[in-house]
């Protein structure tokens, strides 16, 4: 028996640090949260947007106007609960309809203890956030007034390490091979604020997965019995993770390493080149982005406030990928060191499926490998 909410209405509002206020309905759990505000343009997949860990600290607006008509259910979460500071949206659907739904959008963020509110004109705080950039603001279910100073005192963003709060404690495995069948490869993950979906398409393609805390020594894991490690997506700037940039320099060279989102960020910068910070970031689904090795072009899903300064890569480092929207770096791939890593999301989750492909890149990278053959 599906469970339906209902909202009672009260006042919600969001401050941005320029000094807007905007005013809607609370929804949610009744409390306040600080974060840096960010859009995404995706039309689908909002259990997916709650639940991905490169959110933690910030809070989301999303551009379509309806969410919430299918509920939530128990397979679309790509972590183990709600990663958002806050959630906007223009309107919420109080009564779902899809068989699977356990929930509503309301009791969900409830019961994880994240504020919300709707009624708000997203495509207004969008265009503010596009034409100013990201900022920090504040959510409330309580008075603007104490929000303000809230708000006005809060650490920013950009100067917190979000991976020690979402990375896993202890490592695990993924998934169990069924019956006699044997490992193509072994994998090993490091975390620093996967997705679930990440961990689902490298076991369907044979893969035996243990995934570690974001800090395991790669001296550990190199003699791990082991044919390849992915560096996963996480939040924040990748300029305060010089522990992980070190850890990663170990690794390069000595065994296939594949780099999503930031762990494409971390590689890079191992191999010494530098980030930047985007004026407003790449959060959708819709993201056009060309693989130069064939010319085809992708539609691409991304959640990600930083990027890869081209002029800064080394000479044996390529880039394999851009963006057409405003030519960042999309991937690269290295001519001496088997490497291939990508700033978007090959899992998706939400958005198109198309760029499962770069999995199985990953697969003949480690084939090469094995076989002697080494790099790309």
């Amino acid at each position: 028996m599906v469970k339906r909410g209902f909202t009672v209405t009260a006042p919600a509002f969001l401050l941005l640090e320029d000094g807007s206020i905007f005013s809607g309905n609370a929804f949610g759990f009744s409390t306040q949260e600080i974060g840096e505000v960010v859009f995404n343009t995706t039309m689908t997949g909002y259990q997916e947007v709650l639940t991905d860990p490169s959110y933690s600290g910030q809070i989301v607006v999303l551009t379509y106007p309806l969410v919430g008509n299918y509920g939530i259910n128990d397979q679309h979460s790509e972590s183990g609960r709600a990663q958002v500071s806050g959630f906007v949206v223009r309107e919420q659907c109080e009564t779902p309809s899809n068989g699977t739904s356990t929930e509503t959008l309301h009791e969900f963020l409830v019961s994880q203890q994240i504020p919300g509110i709707y009624g708000v004109d997203t495509r207004a705080i969008t265009k503010r956030l596009r034409s100013q950039g990201v900022m920090m603001g504040v959510l409330t279910h309580g008075p603007i007034d104490a929000a303000k100073r809230a708000l006005g005192s809060a650490t920013r963003y950009d100067d917190v390490d979000f991976i020690k709060v979402v990375t896993t404690n202890k490592e695990y495995r993924w998934g169990v091979l069924a019956g006699d069948k044997v490992a193509r490869y072994r994998v090993l993950v490091y975390d620093y604020g996967l997705k679930y979906n990440i961990l689902r398409l490298l076991e369907s393609r044979g893969c035996e997965v243990l995934v570690v805390p974001a800090e395991t020594p790669a001296k550990e894991m190199l003699n791990a019995n082991i044919d390849g490690i992915l560096l996963s997506p996480g939040p924040g700037d990748p300029l305060l993770l010089d522990y992980l940039v070190e850890n990663t320099k170990t690794l390069l060279g000595q065994i296939p390493i594949m780099g999503i989102c930031l762990g494409h960020q971390i590689a890079a910068r191992a191999l010494g080149a530098k980030t930047f910070k985007l004026k407003f970031g790449h959060r959708g689904g819709n993201h056009p982005v060309k693989d130069l090795d064939t010319g085809r072009i992708f539609i691409t899903s991304q959640n990600h406030g930083y990027a890869i300064d081209a002029s800064t890569l080394d000479d044996g480092c390529k880039v394999s990928h851009v963006n057409l929207n405003d030519n960042t770096v999309e991937g690269l791939i290295h001519s001496q060191i088997p490497l291939i890593s990508i700033q978007y999301h090959s899992e998706a989750s939400p958005g198109p499926r198309d760029n499962e492909y770069m999995f199985d890149r990953f697969l003949g990278l480690m084939e090469a490998h094995k076989i002697g053959k080494g790099g790309m």
